[in-house]
């Protein structure tokens, strides 16, 4: 069992991205730590640190219910767009690490995924 995040077009044929549950934990571990937090510090994640308290773009997605809750408005979807883009664009250092290699390979995927929603003015969905 896992999740799927996919555009809100009613084509089965537009990209999405998916990962285990336990993968998608691990991916936005790595986006919090890239913005310079720990998510197991937040509320909602083990930690006391309310969410207003962290100043990141990308807040809307990683304070997502993993597979409920409401769907991110292709608004939301512009806002977080360009620090995700910015996070895949960084040099990894010629890092051979498979998962770090993952982790981008997936942050690629969703950028695919949250420009299509934007262009398509439709809602990115969990599922």
């Amino acid at each position: 069992m896992g999740l799927v995040l996919f555009p809100g077009d009613d084509d089965t044929s537009s990209p999405d991205v998916s990962w285990s549950y336990t993968g998608f934990a691990a991916f936005r571990r790595w986006l919090a730590q890239a913005e310079g937090f720990t998510l197991d510090g937040v509320h909602g994640f083990g930690g006391q640190r309310p969410w207003d308290h962290v100043f990141t773009t990308l807040a809307p997605f990683l304070n997502h219910p993993d597979d409920d809750g409401p769907d991110l408005t292709p608004a939301q979807c512009a806002e977080i767009l360009p620090r995700l883009q910015e996070i895949v664009d960084q040099p990894q250092g010629g890092s051979t690490d498979p998962l770090l290699q993952r982790h981008v390979d997936d942050a690629r995927q969703l950028v695919v995924v949250l420009q299509l929603c934007i262009e398509k003015d439709v809602d990115l969905l969990f599922g």
